[in-house]
């Protein structure tokens, strides 16, 4: 009889696709994945890892959003069982047990858009308080930044305010010493995504 090498963790879940699924996504509660960057992260079967997502998404554990024709699945951060997963999987128990949910990084939302962005300012405006909370510098001509403007206000839960300009518009304004732009430079600012040295220059 061939000896059972099965870890606990695919033991108690009863998959071998199904408990890797978990650990990726409750390891990385933050970021998102699409169906073939799992396989060759997990290393397992395209069928096996769409039916366990299946599976997953049944009970809830997991979520997902589609953007420019992908499906990106996450963590369902909201579920009641995912304090006891993330202990369960993640490495970093303590950490998140000292902290709220954690929240996705820019660097993480901005993957989907990453080849249609040229630059993106985002500030810690106060409810209430004028201005925007996004500038989104980059050709939307094809609408793909509008429509993960719309993707970004629903993970973030809440409404946001932005404007989406050209980089040729950002940097004329700028130049002016436009008051709109002046007045985003005035606010706090939490995260700037320059790859283009648009914004700094």
């Amino acid at each position: 009889m061939s000896k059972d090498t099965s870890s606990p963790t695919e033991k108690l879940f009863g998959s071998k696709t199904r408990a890797k699924l978990l650990r990726l996504f409750f390891e990385n509660p933050e970021k998102s994945f699409y169906v073939r960057e799992m396989t060759r992260v997990i290393d397992e079967q395209i069928n096996s890892v769409r039916r366990e997502l299946l599976n997953l998404e049944s009970i809830g554990v997991i979520k997902n959003e589609t953007f420019d024709n992908k499906i990106y699945y996450s963590a369902n951060l909201k579920h009641p069982f995912y304090r006891p997963l993330i202990d369960i999987f993640s490495k970093k128990i303590d950490t998140e047990r000292e902290k709220d949910v954690k929240a996705t990084t820019w660097e993480e939302y901005i993957r989907p858009v990453k080849n249609y962005l040229n630059g993106l300012i985002v500030t810690n405006r106060l409810p209430g308080q004028d201005g925007v909370d996004l500038v989104i510098i980059g050709n939307d001509k094809t609408k793909k930044l509008t429509r993960w403007a719309e993707v970004v206000e629903k993970k973030l839960g809440k409404p946001i305010n932005y404007v989406i300009m050209t980089p040729e518009d950002f940097t004329y304004r700028k130049s002016v010493r436009d008051r709109f732009v002046l007045d985003i430079f005035e606010m706090e600012i939490s995260e700037i995504i320059d790859p283009e040295k648009i914004i700094k220059e």
